[in-house]
């Protein structure tokens, strides 16, 4: 493939080495530097926000796999090597090795894409080299508002790089439905069981926000369900009185990161207030504490409730940032061709504008490190060939790319 420039949010980029490392800070000193939202409030334990850089990073090399795209929500690999994305305003498309898009894929159900909503995020089925079978989130119009559904379908491509969704069907319904166009979430993920794990949001007004501790309610909730959209076997509230089943844990605010790491346990990444974006390791039934224990302040500067950050009953953090990456895509780094981030969290940060590197040891953080990209990062997957592949937006729309990430 030719180089191409790498332009992203108006300034333009070498598609050769980066220099990342000279444009990290001095190892040992956090990557973050800008001064806290909330100055007053101090970590539970030490390593719990801007933990060092690590003593060495690699220097990456990048370049543009794919440009001139709608909108992009998330992509997925193909077994083939192709790329399946979802943009926002409702369309999913096929991506060549050759970086070209397809046409859209028929049967696509509507989405309600204002706001923060649309077509969302997609993952294959576990089996599906043999069924087929893809699942996606999206946020659906209602009569009575709108809200985050999982769909499932056979994705059944064309010779002209297009395809046809069929046997569409919606599985899951986050309810109560809510007249708003924000924090929908969502991300999917598949456990080592099959489970399917769905994160979304609070739907972030002052009144619905609330339900975030209310079992009644899926609002702010994680679900873990079945393939057929059932609660899974053994989740922690089945049984208990007016709980939804399928809810896994509580107190979230926004989960737009989710991934399964080696030991095939879920982690995901939610966007706090300003200040307070949260690393988690979900358990069942345990509670997160959102709105009622956070970092972070309002966006207006003042105390989310009553500015509390522990709570008994709820759970810390496992890593919190202040000011916030606002989090986006989040992939378990398992591969070789960068083995520097053998066992890393990679995720993607909108208002830091790249890929954040989380080195981890022990279920903590050890050392966080930056790999700038001048772009709002919405996805972060692990390629087929180990590379690590940045679905890049711009604020307000426009046009997304695809950044592939090596070891130079």
């Amino acid at each position: 493939m030719p180089r191409l420039p790498l332009i992203l949010a108006g300034t333009i980029l070498s598609a050769s080495v980066l220099s990342l490392p000279a444009l990290a800070q001095q190892a040992g000193a956090p990557a973050e530097t800008q001064a806290p939202n909330a100055p007053q409030q101090q970590p539970a334990f030490d390593g719990q926000a801007r933990a060092p850089q690590p003593p060495e990073v690699a220097k990456i090399k990048t370049e543009v796999v794919s440009e001139g795209l709608p909108h992009l929500w998330a992509m997925e690999f193909l077994p083939d090597g192709r790329m399946l994305v979802t943009a926002k305003a409702g369309a999913m498309h096929i991506i060549g090795t050759d970086g070209k898009a397809g046409p859209e894929i028929a049967g696509v159900p509507e989405v309600m894409a204002n706001g923060q909503g649309g077509l969302l995020d997609v993952a294959l089925a576990p089996d599906y080299e043999t069924s087929g079978k893809i699942f996606f989130s999206f946020s659906e119009p209602r009569n009575d508002g709108n809200g985050t559904s999982v769909a499932s379908a056979r994705l059944v491509p064309d010779d002209q790089g297009g395809g046809t969704l069929e046997e569409v069907a919606v599985i899951f319904r986050q309810m109560p439905s809510y007249d708003g166009n924000k924090h929908f979430g969502s991300r999917l993920a598949f456990g080592p069981q099959g489970e399917l794990y769905v994160t979304v949001g609070e739907r972030s007004d002052a009144e619905p926000r609330v339900q975030a501790q209310d079992l009644t309610s899926g609002l702010g909730k994680i679900f873990r369900i079945k393939q057929t959209g059932e609660a899974f076997d053994g989740n922690p509230f089945a049984g208990q009185d007016n709980a939804q089943p399928e809810i896994w844990s509580l107190g979230h605010r926004n989960l737009q990161s989710a991934t399964i790491d080696g030991q095939g346990r879920l982690w995901t990444v939610e966007h706090g207030p300003k200040g307070g974006d949260e690393l988690n390791r979900p358990e069942a039934g345990k509670n997160y504490g959102w709105p009622e224990v956070t970092y972070g302040v309002e966006y207006s500067g003042k105390a989310v409730g009553d500015g509390v950050t522990q709570m008994a009953d709820t759970e810390q953090p496992v890593y919190y940032w202040d000011p916030v990456i606002a989090p986006s895509g989040m992939a378990y780094y398992d591969a070789d061709a960068i083995p520097e981030w053998k066992g890393a969290f990679l995720v993607g940060g909108l208002v830091s504008q790249g890929v954040v590197v989380l080195h981890m040891e022990n279920d903590r953080v050890k050392h966080e490190e930056r790999v700038p990209l001048d772009a709002r990062i919405r996805d972060v997957k692990v390629g087929p060939d180990g590379a690590v592949y940045a679905v890049t937006e711009q604020r307000g729309g426009g046009n997304s790319t695809i950044v592939k990430l090596t070891k130079a």
